[in-house]
């Protein structure tokens, strides 16, 4: 069926839709996985007091509108798994509000334009662009403005009202806003109903990006989780990615990078899953603290890799040295996960949800 036929009488009753009482503006469109095919409509009435959009999981084609552009109050847009052929829709970043923006699985091609040396989006604290055809370097620009995932305050963090994540019985979903996840680690899936209010990540994998890791990428330091991995990135492993140290997953792995693993990464006591397997590392692997808890499969096809867990064993030479002492002494030897098992891609979206935010965004 097509996304929206006039036909279909008051849009507010339709499943998955919610209205302002006073107004009849739409807070939320929850479309997700309802098999709609054609375009995203080039217009539609009553959207500039969205607050939360889901066309996930169907069969939309085209380009993305440009009214989306003028959802001032969005704070959720979610457009995975379609087919949307577009160049990435950099001129979204003027949204004041929006949090989480999901387009994993389309066929968005070309590069990250930024415009006037400003990437925009200051209050991003999720972006999934996994899987799609986007080129070029990593957008280290947007990593300088994502202001949002600079902090790791999180009072200042909240995008949905502690009551608002708490688990309700599924028939009163309909007043509640959830965004559920699944981490998808060696083909195994494991979907969380919630995840706590303040993640932050980045997952850019599976594209065509190219070119260093800027150490900029180091100023992000709420960051939980930042895939990397399925790209043609080169260079070092920056050493600033150990001042992350809000950070749970790190995948690198599959791309084209060289030199030694730093020795920084032992201060992220939180690392609960490390990825740099198919590059062209070399040296020994840092050890101590998490690394220690990492398998072998985090760093095989490295054939200039050796350490522990490898068998390549390394000679006294190829030893790197320690980490400075200040690394070591100011990290707690106990770590604390809010998640189990270990993942290496993440894949989001907004499960059902309404009342979002209204009074403390």
């Amino acid at each position: 069926m097509s996304l929206w036929k006039p036909e279909s009488g008051d849009c507010c009753k339709r499943h998955g839709v919610e209205c302002d009482e006073g107004t009849g503006n739409f807070r939320v469109l929850n479309l997700h996985n309802n098999h709609f095919h054609g375009t995203i409509p080039s217009t539609i009435s009553g959207g500039n007091k969205l607050r939360v959009i889901d066309f996930g999981q169907n069969q939309l084609q085209g380009s993305m509108p440009r009214w989306l552009a003028n959802c001032t109050r969005l704070v959720v847009l979610i457009i995975e798994n379609n087919q949307i052929n577009d160049t990435f829709p950099s001129w979204l970043g003027i949204l004041p509000e929006l949090k989480v923006l999901i387009l994993r699985s389309n066929k968005f091609y070309g590069k990250i334009e930024i415009f006037d040396r400003n990437c925009g989006f200051p209050n991003l604290r999720i972006i999934d662009l996994s899987n799609n055809d986007i080129k070029g370097k990593l957008p280290s620009e947007c990593f300088r403005d994502w202001k949002a995932m600079q902090t790791v305050d999180a009072k200042d963090l909240s995008y949905a009202e502690e009551k608002e994540i708490v688990e309700i019985p599924r028939e009163h979903w309909s007043s509640t806003f959830f965004v559920s996840m699944t981490l998808i680690n060696k083909g195994t899936k494991t979907t969380y109903e919630r995840i706590r209010d303040f993640f932050i990540a980045i997952d850019l994998s599976s594209n065509r990006f190219e070119g260093e890791i800027s150490k900029v990428t180091g100023h992000l330091k709420g960051l939980h989780m930042l895939n990397l991995s399925n790209n043609f990135l080169t260079g070092p492993i920056p050493s600033s990615l150990g001042d992350l140290s809000e950070l749970e997953s790190l995948d690198l792995s599959s791309n084209k990078l060289s030199g030694e693993i730093p020795p920084q990464l032992t201060q992220l006591t939180f690392l609960e899953s490390f990825n740099v397997s198919h590059n062209h590392l070399r040296g020994h692997i840092p050890h101590g603290k998490q690394f220690d808890t990492f398998e072998n499969n985090s760093f095989i096809d490295n054939p200039k890799l050796c350490g522990v867990p490898l068998t390549k064993k390394c000679s006294d030479t190829n030893r790197p040295p320690l980490p400075p002492s200040n690394l070591i002494e100011s990290q707690s030897s106990e770590s604390s996960f809010e998640l189990s098992g270990k993942w290496s891609r993440l894949v989001m979206h907004v499960d059902s949800f309404s009342e979002l935010v209204l009074d403390k965004l």
